[in-house]
Formats: structure tokens, sequence, C-alpha cells
């Protein structure tokens, strides 16, 4: 059955309900406040609506459509949520604990359609898209395990661009005053380079951070990595992001991906040094963690040498830092993991 979600309902729609079933209006300001300031989705824990409501709702609602299947934790505090949904299907989304900050780390499809050689979302191929509840009911997850996050990052399972119309939904139910009224500065959209999608992204002109996985200097060197199938040129998926950089002013991020023998040689620092400069965003390098033997981290010193050339080039780069239990550590591996038992 194709129902709404009660996670991500605005208070039009919940409006409109009330009117449907029958239910004063004073009841939509009680269920807004139910959703957006007690981040409750479960209607047997509103006490203050009738019993007949409470039903009404568990009956037209997906309330809540997911749960919380196993969590993987980590010495150092971070969490991997994986998380049922109501078809069976699975994903993941990570709580990441710092001194100063929390940060989630989201999903937006069931598996993911580009494929990317080197990562573990696409291993077992793509399902379906997430709804916008689906999306809303990971956060409240987070929020119910570690309370209310600093930054949310959408590096989960999938390619969030692809799945645009849900994921902008949610974005909006994130940073309204109606809802949970988060900045958009504190949220970071990654995509691996999904040209239309980033057109798309710009339109909304809002600052929201954009982070590019590019991981490559040369299309040739990137078509080792990514499939054809959603695969643009570099020179494409640049002029896009200028795009959406000169909609939100907001600086963008290249993430770049280190495999060994591949892209992390001085050569390719120096290109992606002038990228960045080019283009006046700031690099993330990301040493790659394995997900199976047909690529090879490189080595730290590699890694040390391409990062200070980077930074003798005079670009903006930080290295990505490493948390969370080795076990199922990459995205995607836990829900594999789950999917051979």
């Amino acid at each position: 059955m194709n129902k709404p979600f009660l996670a991500g309902s605005n208070a039009e729609f919940l409006t409109s309900w009330c009117e449907t079933r029958k239910f004063p209006k004073f009841r939509v300001k009680q269920l807004c406040n139910w959703l957006y300031t007690q981040v409750e989705i479960n209607p047997d824990a509103m006490l203050n609506l009738p019993g007949n409501m409470r039903d009404a709702l568990k009956e037209d609602f997906y309330a809540p459509g997911s749960s919380v299947d196993e969590i993987v934790s980590s010495t150092d505090g971070v969490e991997k949520l994986l998380l049922k949904l109501h078809d069976g299907e699975c994903i993941e989304m990570v709580i990441i604990p710092a001194d100063d900050r929390l940060t989630f780390c989201l999903s937006t499809q069931v598996g993911c359609p580009v494929g990317c050689y080197f990562c573990a979302s696409g291993k077992n191929g793509f399902t379906r898209n997430l709804r916008a509840g689906e999306i809303i009911e990971e956060f409240i997850f987070g929020v119910k395990r570690a309370g209310f996050p600093d930054n949310l990052v959408f590096m989960g399972i999938g390619e969030g661009l692809l799945n645009f119309e849900e994921l902008a939904d949610a974005l909006n139910i994130l940073t309204s005053p109606d809802g949970f009224g988060m900045s958009p500065r504190r949220i970071t959209v990654s995509t691996s380079g999904f040209v239309p999608g980033m057109q798309k992204f710009a339109q909304l002109k809002r600052e929201f951070n954009l982070a590019v996985s590019l991981h490559a200097v040369t299309d040739e060197i990137r078509a080792k990595l990514i499939p054809s199938n959603v695969r643009y040129s570099i020179a494409e998926i640049l002029k896009a992001a200028d795009l959406c950089r000169d909609a939100n002013n907001r600086q963008y991020t290249i993430e770049y991906t280190m495999i060994s023998g591949i892209n992390d040689d001085l050569d390719s620092a120096r290109k992606l040094a002038d990228i960045a400069l080019n283009h006046h965003a700031k690099i993330n390098l990301i040493p790659y963690n394995a997900t199976d033997g047909m690529f090879r981290r490189p080595e730290r010193s590699v890694i040390e040498a391409f990062e200070t050339e980077i930074k003798n080039a005079g670009a903006r780069v930080t290295r990505r830092v490493e948390r969370g239990t080795k076990e199922s550590a990459a995205c995607g591996q836990l829900r594999i993991s789950r999917s051979k038992k």
C-alpha cells in the first residue's frame, strides 16, 4: 500500500487530512508539535490526541514505516544504524559525534544505480528511491538515539540527486521553520557528478553545501572508477558545480577518494590543486576504505605526499578523519552483510 508517511507530513497536508477525517483544526497544531518539537512519529505516544484519531493515523499513514534493525557501535562513539523499511528492504544511517558537534550521515536510495567500481553502496545493485518520509525517519531515529545534530550529510547509500524530488521535499521539512528549522548551511548533499541533478539543485537557490565526488583529474582515469551509465565529463561536472556555487553562494567541496596506482600520483595532485583553485573549490581527500580485492589503499607516505603537493600549490585541502568500526565501516557494507544472512 502506497500510504503517506507521517514523518515529513507538513501542516497543509495534515490540515487536509483532518478535514477529511472530520477532526477539529486545532489538532493539526498538536500533531505538528509531536512531529517537529517532540520528534515523535508513533501515534500511540501522542496521548493528548483522542484514541480514534490515533487509530486513524495508524490506519492512514506509515507511522513509522521503518525500524532500527541493528546497531554497530565503535569505541570512538560512532554508530551505524541498519534501518528496516516497510517493504523489508534495508538502508544505513550513521551517527558521528565529535567534541563540538554531532553529525548524521543519511541515505537517499535503497542501493545505488551509479555503481562506482570501488564503492560498497552499489554492490547489490539498485532497488528503489527512498521517499521523503523515509529520509525524515532516518533523521528522527538519529535524534532519538543521540539528540539533534549540528550537521547533516547526505553521503550514505545512493545518489541523492537521482532522487531529487523526494530529497528536495525532505530538505524542505528539515529546514522549514514549521518543520525542524535546521540551517541550510548545516546540510551537505553529495553527488557522484550527476549533472542534471546538480542543475536542479542550483535552482533551489538555498545555502546548502555541495560535495562533488570527482575522484580523478582526467576523464580517462575517471572511467576506470565510475561506470558509463551516469558518468559525465569532468568539464560538465565542474560547470554544473560552479552553477550551484553561484546560485547558493557556497564554496563546494571536491571529494577525492585516493586509490593506489590509479589516482594517487603527484601529477594528479598538482592537477587537482589547479582544478580547485580555478573553480574556487576546496578538496577533501579520502583514503580508500577497501571493500574487496580489486582496489588498494595507498601507503600513508603516498597520501601525505599527495596532500603536501596540494598545499604547496596553494589549494585548500583537508583529509577525512577516519572513524568508526573497521567491520562494516564503508557505506553499504552493513547492508550487504545483512543481505547475505
